[in-house]
């Protein structure tokens, strides 16, 4: 039986104006989860748009810092190079620069992929850590309640990379993917079933060499071996998009108050 996700796009003139929105998204979200149930779980990635926005959340000359009750946040990754935690091309050396060291999290509640170790091992790591966080049993897999998505030029997402193995799994929290095209490097990764079952899943996307891949993922034909960020399909069957009016250019336009809608049905 087919069934029918809603994609709500917001489309912002200049990359600050993504950034101020992004920033409100996560406040917006970490205090209904904190209201709600208690605790935030979020799960980021890396990139140059979180990176902007996780420095506008730990401004404290912005309005945004003051809002969120970081005691309630548990903070975790969608995905990370396999690289020690102080290496250029670590998505926590990114965050931690650019948020950790200035904001109230204690060590407890940070839950980083240990990219040092060996792949495999790495996520097995990891895996046993959330599984532990989230008190999880036998076959269950976590709901976090927000999941941040990059989207790449080649339409891959988290590092989930066209025609590589991650994508056909179906089972596991966190796997090892091998990313040949990406100087034969590995990566570790939630995983599709994983990313799907949060609460809320948005992408942040910049740039002009988003069109064609951010076109083709919500509006094109069903190719995720091609265009991996097809895989993306909540549970909640909403995805959201914040996005600079650049990246947007071939979406269809959006209304006078810079928001537009997609529903995708398979």
């Amino acid at each position: 039986m087919a069934e029918t996700t809603e994609v709500l796009y917001y489309v912002d003139a200049t990359a600050e104006a993504v950034t101020h929105r992004a920033a409100q998204y996560f406040v917006d979200g970490i205090r209904a989860a904190a209201g709600a149930r208690g605790k935030a779980r979020i799960a980021v990635s890396g990139g140059h748009t979180p990176k902007n926005t996780f420095e506008m959340l730990a401004d404290p000359s912005a309005q945004y810092r003051e809002q969120i009750p970081w005691e309630n946040l548990e903070l975790y990754w969608v995905d990370e190079r396999c690289v020690p935690p102080d290496h250029p091309d670590s998505n926590y050396r990114m965050t931690k620069e650019a948020l950790l060291d200035k904001v109230p999290l204690t060590q407890a509640q940070i839950f980083r992929v240990r990219g040092e170790l060996e792949p495999d091992a790495s996520a097995s790591r990891y895996e046993a850590d959330i599984r532990q966080s989230f008190r999880l049993e036998g076959a269950e897999i976590p709901v976090f309640d927000m999941v941040e998505l990059g989207m790449g030029p080649d339409g891959h997402t988290a590092s989930l990379f066209p025609h590589t193995e991650g994508l056909h799994e179906l089972m596991r929290i966190a796997i090892a993917n091998h990313v040949p095209q990406q100087k034969e490097t590995w990566r570790v990764t939630l995983t599709s079933p994983v990313i799907n079952r949060a609460r809320d899943v948005f992408f942040l996307i910049e740039g002009a060499d988003k069109v064609a891949a951010l076109n083709r993922v919500f509006t094109g034909p069903y190719d995720p071996e091609t265009y991996p960020s097809q895989l993306i399909w909540p549970a909640g069957r909403r995805i959201s998009l914040l996005l600079d009016a650049t990246a947007a250019a071939a979406l269809p336009p959006v209304g006078a108050n810079g928001q537009g809608r997609l529903e995708i049905t398979r």
